[in-house]
């Protein structure tokens, strides 16, 4: 079976704090949530055929809340 996305998200964490080499590593927590979200939009919107209800039902936030995001990872066609 495919790993799970928690399998990859531990692979790919453990991989670049392997590839720092023994650096000063800060900030993680906000780089992997920056770097799961824009994807996960993308895929969410267009799965959605960006419909924005649509999406944010999906995803379990107040449109408003998707707009924001949306806007922030400049995902929007405006």
């Amino acid at each position: 079976h495919p790993p799970s996305l928690q399998e990859c998200i531990a692979s790919n964490l453990n991989y670049y704090i392997q590839t720092c080499q023994g650096q000063q590593i800060s900030g993680v927590y906000d780089m992997v949530l920056a770097a799961i979200e824009k994807p996960m939009l993308e895929v969410v919107m267009r799965h959605c055929e960006d419909n924005q209800s649509a999406a944010a039902a999906f995803l379990g936030l107040n449109r408003n809340t998707l707009r924001k995001k949306l806007i922030t990872h400049k995902l929007l066609g405006e």
